[in-house]
């Protein structure tokens, strides 16, 4: 009989779930870290956490038992999915429990934080009666702009719009069509909404792109008066911009839930006029409690019953003879996915993925999510993989179409994918060399260029000196050109023409901004790709982290 041992405080009706299984025992263990964790987690088939353990690799370093780990909650950041995925651990999550939750608390601090609720309070307490000092503002009629609309961010959206509320978003992946179903006026980068707002919320992942997306350049391009909550991930606000812009009078308020290591008590925001604080609340209800222990339990209890794997964000669902015979196409695909999502500015409306050859007689619908996959990997406040991509997808009301050919063109497989905007449409070719996933084609342009690590994309006029004088300037700057590849439109010079460079380490934006201001330049993009051999969890590999 499989046993779960249960980590952190979980909700009774979760609890009730795996007692009233039957086949299944379980016993409550909280508090645990070091070799006791360790030891104990050698005893249970299946384990149930919140974020209050840390699951590291230490705690399951020789662990033979184990079998599958459920997060009550959403993040998983506290559990070490590689060394999970090595064990060939389950890891699963539960991302809907606490959806309203954190909305509801979003609007808790967005209206706390506007009629100065604690400070008048904490007046109160001591004695005083001072209407006059604590006058607030209204929500009615005020501009709030949210980064991030995916189930949170939306569901925040629907509640301000009920406050009549002026609602403005950014999210890259939301379709013009689905931001006008939801009454959102979208924007098409978070900077070009920031001068017209009076609130922000973010409702984003912690990535590269979001840590510190709000810093002191953003602030001075608000509003005099603005009001910042952030009920997301800690990192997104830069902490010493807030203090900054609090002290000049800039920032009106600022309301946190989230911080950068937590648990946090001690920051130089506590205790200054104007910032409401909260221990991170924001999915602590008892609905939401109960939402996620059950789900966290059903899916502990389907995988040991059935087999099930349900919301996993290291597995493939795949069994191993598929997985073995897609994985080198879901790695072209998963790549493609990866470089659009860095080259297309708007927000796409419709995505179509074309099969061509060998390839096209594959299950093409997978290799289909494995592209929707990796477009979506960074922007998701939840973990993205190949069963959850195309729902994702959906939600934003972006179509995701297939096409299939056996006709065997230049290549015996190719993949092409075109991401479509109401402007324009991004295509870029991928196929396999052997087991190496390559790009070739990019636009109209046939090049071929390995489709991995950093990479510079640029299109050009095709004219004498182009690619020396992109060579000079990452010489200035200390950046090694490890290979290079162009392509042309037509035949003969003079056209326009693309050029790809891979590079051994990250260019600065210096060093982007001279290419750019290059005669002959018309566009460049830094894209970031996993190495070469390396795949998420889902496909088989190390999760990348």
């Amino acid at each position: 009989m499989p046993r779960i041992i249960v980590l952190d405080n979980l909700s009774q009706d979760g609890l009730d779930l795996l007692e009233s299984a039957g086949n299944i025992e379980y016993e409550v263990r909280t508090g645990l870290k070091g070799d006791e964790l360790r030891e104990a987690l050698r005893e249970f088939d299946g384990a149930i956490c919140r974020s209050g353990v840390k699951i590291t690799a230490d705690a399951l370093e020789g662990n033979r038992r184990l079998k599958a780990i459920a997060r009550a909650g959403v993040g998983t950041d506290n559990i070490d999915k590689p060394a999970a995925t090595r064990l060939g651990i389950v890891v699963m999550n539960t991302p809907g429990g606490n959806t309203l939750s954190t909305a509801e608390h979003t609007i808790t601090l967005m209206l706390a934080l506007s009629r100065n609720v604690a400070p008048a309070y904490q007046s109160l307490i001591e004695g005083r009666w001072d209407r006059k000092k604590y006058i607030g503002s209204q929500l009615a009629g005020k501009a709030l702009g949210i980064v991030g609309l995916g189930r949170v961010g939306q569901a925040v959206a629907v509640r301000a719009l009920a406050m009549e509320m002026k609602v403005l978003g950014y999210d890259p992946f939301l379709t013009a069509s689905r931001a006008h179903e939801l009454g959102i006026k979208t924007f098409a980068s978070a900077r070009e909404m920031l001068p017209h707002i009076d609130y922000l919320t973010v409702h984003t992942p912690l990535t590269e792109e979001t840590r510190n997306l709000i810093d002191r350049k953003e602030i001075q391009m608000m509003r005099k008066g603005v009001r910042l909550i952030n009920c997301a991930r800690g990192g997104i606000f830069n902490v010493d911009a807030l203090v900054e812009g609090l002290r000049s009078g800039h920032l009106a308020g600022v309301a946190l839930d989230v911080y950068e290591a937590e648990p946090c008590t001690d920051s130089p925001l506590f205790g200054m006029p104007g910032v409401l604080c909260t221990p991170h609340l924001g999915a602590s209800t008892e609905e939401a409690q109960t939402n996620v222990a059950v789900e966290a339990a059903e899916l502990l209890i389907d995988f040991f019953t059935t087999g099930a794997i349900r919301q996993s964000v290291n597995m493939s669902p795949l069994d191993p003879q598929t997985l073995e015979d897609l994985r080198g196409y879901l790695n072209v695909a998963y790549r493609l996915g990866l470089l659009l999502a860095q080259v297309v500015r708007d927000s796409p409306t419709v995505c179509r993925v074309r099969y061509q050859g060998e390839v096209a007689k594959k299950d093409c619908r997978l290799l289909s999510s494995a592209f929707a996959a990796g477009l979506l990997e960074q922007a998701m406040e939840s973990e993205v993989n190949i069963v959850n991509a195309e729902i994702l997808l959906r939600e934003r009301g972006i179509e995701l179409l297939e096409q299939r050919s056996s006709d065997v063109g230049e290549f015996s497989s190719l993949i092409t994918a075109e991401v479509a905007s109401a402007d324009r449409t991004a295509v870029a070719a991928g196929t396999l060399f052997g087991n190496m996933p390559r790009l070739v084609q990019k636009g109209d342009f046939r090049l071929e260029s390995r489709l991995e690590g950093i990479m510079m994309l640029f299109t050009h006029r095709d004219v004498p000196g182009v690619i020396g004088q992109v060579g000079n300037v990452f010489g200035k700057h200390q950046i090694n050109i490890a290979d290079m590849s162009v392509g042309r439109g037509t035949s003969q010079p003079g056209g326009s023409a693309v050029g790809v460079l891979a590079l051994d380490s990250p260019p600065p934006a210096e060093a982007v901004a001279e290419v750019l201001a290059l005669d002959a330049m018309k566009q460049a993009w830094v894209v970031k790709l996993p190495a070469a051999g390396e795949m998420p969890a889902w496909m088989g590999g190390a999760s990348r982290v």
